[in-house]
């Protein structure tokens, strides 16, 4: 699959050392790279295609000193979609309102007819993509755009699509870093001083633990500020079976 990375911090915090290590995992995940970083007056969003240690331009990123308040990062194993610039992660958009949307992916989404349409009018060809363009449609549709609204909306969105579906997530939505899991084991969080950082595994040998399991946890400068009520769809896949099976979450 993929790998996910987050940092929502109330001061800025240097992410290098963490971020080299993140990318390092591309040996294992070479089909693409992206990552998006915010401060208080820009924003960078780059992707590209190449697994991440043959990047040029990531090398020279990181040999600068990045201190952030926001950051995404993506490492793709392809399973749906050609390997291009255009299925790398993160997928990025503007609503409305004026809101820069951010959202990376990791799982499959193997029962999502409602997504179809997207087909033909998205520029990569990732369910990924077409779940992006579904939330951004569906944010599109209110008429407010309040706090309340946009958590509402992604718990919604996520409701829709988990029964059958692994969903691990990370959506920004310009003010507040949403994060999800329905898989065990597959999303992981440690605290600072500053604010919270996610990886999909540990990247040191700070204090790292699970990410709760099918709520969607919403945050805003490193604090929680939501947690949704959890679902019933866990993700579970047994390798000997070669199949995907389902537990309640009661049942873990």
């Amino acid at each position: 699959m993929c790998e996910l990375y987050a940092v929502t911090a109330k001061r800025k915090i240097t992410v290098n050392d963490t971020l080299k290590t993140f990318y390092s995992h591309s040996e294992e995940h070479k089909n693409g790279w992206g990552i998006y970083l915010k401060d208080d007056t820009s924003e960078i969003i780059v992707k590209e295609y190449l697994k991440a240690s043959d990047s040029l331009y990531l090398k020279a990123l990181l040999e600068q000193e990045l201190s952030t308040k926001l950051c995404i990062g993506h490492i793709r194993s392809a399973t749906i979609g050609e390997v291009s610039d255009n299925n790398a992660h993160p997928f990025t958009g503007i609503d409305k309102f004026g809101r820069q949307w951010v959202l990376c992916h990791n799982g499959t989404l193997f029962d999502a007819p409602e997504f179809d349409k997207y087909h033909y009018i998205q520029e990569g060809s990732t369910d990924s993509e077409r779940l992006f363009l579904y939330l951004l449609e569906r944010m599109n549709g209110l008429d407010v755009a309040e706090p309340e609204d946009r958590m509402r909306l992604i718990e919604d969105v996520i409701a829709k699509v988990v029964p059958g579906n692994k969903v691990n997530l990370m959506i920004y939505d310009g003010e507040f870093l949403s994060v999800h899991k329905n898989e065990p084991g597959t999303l992981h969080a440690k605290t600072t001083e500053d604010g919270i950082m996610f990886s999909t595994h540990p990247l040191d040998d700070g204090h790292w633990v699970e990410v709760p399991p099918n709520c969607l946890q919403v945050y805003r400068e490193g604090e929680l500020v939501y947690e949704g009520r959890r679902h019933d769809y866990t993700y579970i896949y047994d390798p000997e079976e070669m199949k995907v099976v389902y537990m309640a979450y009661a049942g873990l």
